[in-house]
C-alpha cells in the first residue's frame, strides 16, 4: 500500500500492511485494483486502514473464505465475490438480485421470507428453503445443525461483502456438497465518528429505516445498525415486518492481539400465501393458497446471534485464529394443518493455525485447524382449529399433537497446504473430516398414532479431500484446476421410516467437484474475465417422498450429474475523472441429469434435474459521473426449468429488466446525501419466482407448483451520511 500526502509518496506498507508516518494531515492511501481512501490524522495514534476493492478488478480481492487466504486470482476452486458496489446495484431489500447475478448460484423468492437457494443445481430438491449449502455470518454459522441455512433475514445495509465458494470443495468452513456462502459485515473505521440515515418506500406498502452510526478511537472501533423493513406484500395474507439490530466492534490491543465481536438480533413476522395452483397463477395471482388465507398462516420469529474473534501473532510466520459463537431463536408458525413451535440454541468454536515456512526459492503456507458445533432443538406441534370459527379469525391453536428435542452435532477436523513450487504455481492439497450425530427425545405419549420415535443417528466419520494448481499464464491471467470430495448430512426428519422409526441404513449424499477455469485480465486490465467448465457427480441421492400433508421420509434413490459452464465478463467502457462506464455480464449453462434414479416403481434415470433452470443470462451496465449522477440497468432471462421428475411439466422462461438511477454528492465538507429511484421488472413480465417442485394434489385440487413473481414495481429513497470533524 502506498501513502501519499501532498499528492507526494511519504511511505509505503511493509509486507504484512504495517507503517508509519511522522507527521500530522491529510493522508491518500492506495493500492493497485482498490478505491483510493484519504484519512484526516490530527493526533498521535494506532489506525487501521481497510481499502475496498473496485468492482471491476475482483482479481485483487483477497478471499477469506479459503482456508487459507489468497489473492482471488490464483485461488485453485471456484469463488465469485459480492462486493459493496454489486450489492448496491439493486433496491436494499433482499439478497436475491446480487445472488442471481452470480453464475451458477440462483436464489428462487416466493416472498420476502420464502426463498430457496442453489448452487451448480445442489439444493434444488429442498421443498422448503435453503439447504446443502453452508452459511457463516464472519465466523458465525447461519446452518443450523439440521443444515438448513437462512440468510434473507440479515439486514442487506449491515453486509459489506458476500464470498461465494460453488461446488464439494472444502474450505475452512466445512465440505458442503453445494458450497459456502461467507457474509462479511461492513468494515470499520478507527479514530472517526459518523452516522448515516436511510428512508426508502416502495410499492405494494414498502417502508424501511436504517440507522447507523459508527464510534471509534485509535484502537477501538464500534458500528451499531438499526433497521426496520415492513411491506404489505403483492399478494393477500403477505404483511411484512421485520426489526434488526447489529453490533460490530474491532479491539487492537497491541501488534499482535486483535478481538473482533459482532452480535446481531433479528425480530420478524411475515404472513405466507404459499404456492398457488396454475390457474391461480395465471388468473389471479394476488391470492393466497386458500387454506393459507383461511388459517392466516404466518411466521414469527426472534433471532440472536453473537461471536467473538481473537488473531494472536506468534512472529510474523505464525498466526492462531480462534472464534467462540452461540445462537438462539425462537419461532411460531401457525399452518392449516397444525401450528408448529419451536426452540433452538445452538454454540461452537473454530480454531486454526495459519503459518509460512520460506525457503530460498519457495515458500509453503499452511493450516491446521477445527470446528465444533452443537445446537439443542424443542418442537411442538398442536391442533390448528381454525375451521371451527367465524371466516377471518385465523389460526387457533388446540390440542398438543407432537413434543419433539433433538441434539444435533458435528465437528471438523481439516489441514491444508498452499505450496508454491514456483512464482507461477501454486498446488494446494487439503483434508477435511467430519463426524455428525443426532440424539432424539420422544416426549409425546405413545399411542396407537403417534410411534415412539426416540432414538439415536451417528454417521460414519466422512473424508474430504482437496487437491488443485493454479498457473499463472501470465502477469494477468491464470489457469486453475481442482479435484475434491464434499458431502451433505441427512436432516433427522429424513431418517424417519413410515411407522417413525429410524432408518440406519440411509447414507449420506456424497459428490466429487471437477473445475477447469481461467480467471484474469486483457486489453490492459480493461476486460475482466473469469470462466469455469464443471462437473458435479452425487451418489446417494437422497429423495425427501412425501407421505401426508406435513410429513416426509429419505430415501437413498440414485445418482446425478451435473454439467455446466459459468462465466463472468466485467469490461471497464469508459474510465476517466468525469465519467466511469461499466459494462457486465454472466452467464450460466447448466445440463444436470438424474444419472441413475428409481423411486418405487418409476424409473427418472436420463430426466432433467428438477428445480433448476438450463441456462441463466445476466448484462447490465453501471454509470457514475464526477456531477454525482449515476444509474444503472441490467437485463435477465431466466431458461425453462422442469417442475416434476417425470419431466413432465416444466416452467416458462422469463425475462426481467430493473433499472436504478440516483445522484450522490458531498454537499458540505463531512456532509453526503444520496438520492435514488429504481423501477423492478421494467416491462411488467408474468412469471414464477419460486417454484414448489413435485408438488402432490389434495383432493379435486391441482397440485400448487408455482409462486408468482413481482408485477412492475418502484423504489425510491434518501440517504444522508455525516462524518463529525
Amino acid at each position: 500500500m502506498v501513502i501519499l500526502k501532498d499528492d507526494r509518496q511519504v511511505s509505503r506498507s511493509d509486507a504484512n500492511g504495517r507503517f508509519s508516518l511522522n507527521d500530522f494531515g491529510t493522508y491518500k492511501f492506495q493500492r493497485s485494483g482498490y478505491v483510493t481512501k484519504s484519512i484526516n490524522i490530527q493526533s498521535p495514534a494506532f489506525i487501521t486502514v481497510e481499502l475496498q476493492p473496485q468492482p471491476e478488478n475482483l482479481d485483487a480481492v483477497i478471499v477469506n473464505s479459503s482456508v487459507i487466504p489468497q489473492a482471488l486470482k490464483k485461488s485453485i476452486v471456484a469463488t465469485s465475490v459480492i462486493s459493496k458496489a454489486d450489492l448496491e446495484r439493486g433496491n436494499n431489500i433482499n439478497f436475491n438480485e446480487a445472488l442471481n447475478r452470480v453464475p451458477s448460484v440462483f436464489m428462487q423468492s416466493g416472498a420476502l421470507n420464502t426463498n430457496r437457494i442453489t448452487i451448480r443445481g445442489i439444493g434444488a430438491r429442498n421443498l422448503f428453503g435453503t439447504s446443502k449449502i453452508r452459511a457463516y455470518f464472519k465466523d458465525i454459522p447461519l446452518t443450523n445443525g439440521n443444515g438448513d441455512t437462512t440468510i434473507e433475514d440479515f439486514e442487506l445495509a449491515s453486509i459489506g461483502k458476500i464470498e461465494i465458494v460453488k461446488g464439494a470443495s472444502f474450505n475452512g468452513f466445512g465440505a458442503g456438497l453445494g458450497g459456502t456462502i461467507q457474509l462479511s459485515p461492513n468494515p470499520l473505521e478507527f479514530n472517526s465518528q459518523s452516522t448515516n440515515a436511510e428512508y426508502s418506500f416502495g410499492s405494494f406498502g414498502l417502508s424501511k429505516y436504517v440507522l447507523n452510526y459508527n464510534l471509534a478511537n485509535q484502537t477501538n472501533s464500534l458500528k451499531a445498525i438499526y433497521s426496520s423493513t415492513k411491506s404489505d406484500g403483492y399478494r393477500d395474507n403477505n404483511d411484512y415486518n421485520r426489526q434488526t439490530i447489529n453490533l460490530f466492534s474491532d479491539h487492537y490491543f497491541n501488534d499482535n492481539n486483535q478481538i473482533s465481536v459482532l452480535a446481531s438480533y433479528v425480530d420478524l413476522k411475515a404472513f405466507i400465501p404459499s404456492s398457488l395452483s396454475l390457474d391461480d397463477f395465471q388468473n389471479d395471482p394476488t391470492k393466497p393458497a386458500f387454506t393459507w388465507g383461511q388459517a392466516q398462516g404466518f411466521e414469527d420469529s426472534q433471532r440472536f446471534i453473537i461471536g467473538a474473534n481473537w488473531t494472536h501473532n506468534y512472529k510474523s510466520n505464525l498466526k492462531h485464529i480462534t472464534s467462540v459463537f452461540g445462537s438462539t431463536r425462537e419461532a411460531y408458525e401457525p399452518r392449516p394443518f397444525n401450528i408448529l413451535e419451536e426452540n433452538t440454541n445452538g454454540f461452537g468454536l473454530r480454531s486454526r493455525l495459519l503459518g509460512k515456512l520460506n525457503f530460498e526459492k519457495t515458500k509453503l503456507q499452511y493450516t491446521l485447524g477445527g470446528e465444533y458445533f452443537k445446537d439443542n432443538y424443542t418442537s411442538k406441534t398442536f391442533e390448528n382449529l381454525y375451521q371451527d370459527f367465524p371466516v377471518g379469525t385465523g389460526s387457533v391453536q388446540g390440542d398438543n399433537l407432537s413434543n419433539f428435542k433433538e441434539k444435533r452435532s458435528y465437528y471438523n477436523l481439516f489441514t491444508e497446504v498452499l505450496f508454491e513450487a514456483t512464482p507461477t504455481t501454486n498446488i494446494v492439497a487439503g483434508l477435511n473430516y467430519n463426524q455428525t450425530q443426532y440424539t432424539l427425545d420422544d416426549r409425546f405419549p405413545t399411542s396407537e398414532g403417534n410411534p415412539y420415535q426416540s432414538g439415536e443417528f451417528k454417521f460414519n466419520g466422512i473424508l474430504s479431500p482437496k487437491l488443485g494448481v493454479s498457473q499463472e499464464l501470465s502477469k494477468s491471467v491464470t489457469a486453475y484446476t481442482n479435484i475434491s470430495r464434499g458431502f451433505s448430512p441427512i436432516t433427522l426428519a429424513e431418517t424417519f421410516l413410515p411407522d417413525g422409526q429410524i432408518n440406519p441404513d440411509l447414507q449420506p449424499e456424497i459428490g466429487w467437484n471437477y473445475d477447469l477455469g481461467l480467471r484474469g485480465s486483457i486489453l490492459k486490465n480493461r476486460l475482466y474475465f473469469d470462466v469455469t467448465v464443471f462437473r458435479l457427480d452425487i451418489e446417494n441421492l437422497l429423495v425427501s417422498r412425501r407421505v401426508a400433508e406435513d410429513q416426509f421420509i429419505g430415501i437413498n434413490a440414485g445418482e446425478t450429474k451435473h454439467d455446466g459452464f459459468e462465466a463472468l465478463l466485467n469490461w471497464k467502457v469508459l474510465n476517466n475523472e468525469n465519467f466511469k462506464m461499466t459494462a457486465w455480464t454472466t452467464y450460466t449453462l447448466n445440463n444436470f441429469k438424474f444419472k441413475s434414479f428409481i423411486d418405487g416403481d418409476t424409473d427418472f434415470s436420463g430426466n432433467e434435474l428438477t428445480g433448476v433452470p438450463d441456462q441463466v443470462f445476466n448484462f447490465g451496465v453501471d454509470v457514475s459521473s464526477v456531477f454525482g449522477i449515476y444509474g444503472n440497468i441490467n437485463y435477465q432471462h431466466v431458461g425453462e426449468m422442469p417442475i416434476t421428475d417425470s419431466n413432465s411439466i416444466y416452467s416458462d422462461a422469463y425475462n426481467l429488466t430493473n433499472l436504478k438511477i440516483g445522484f450522490q454528492k458531498d454537499i458540505l465538507q463531512d456532509f453526503n446525501l444520496n438520492i435514488f429511484v429504481g423501477i423492478n421488472n421494467l416491462f411488467n413480465e408474468k412469471y414464477a419466482s419460486q417454484l414448489l417442485i413435485n408438488a402432490r394434489a389434495f383432493g379435486n385440487n391441482q397440485p400448487r407448483y408455482y409462486y408468482p413473481g413481482l408485477p412492475i414495481n418502484y423504489f425510491s429513497g434518501i440517504n444522508l451520511s455525516y462524518r463529525f470533524p
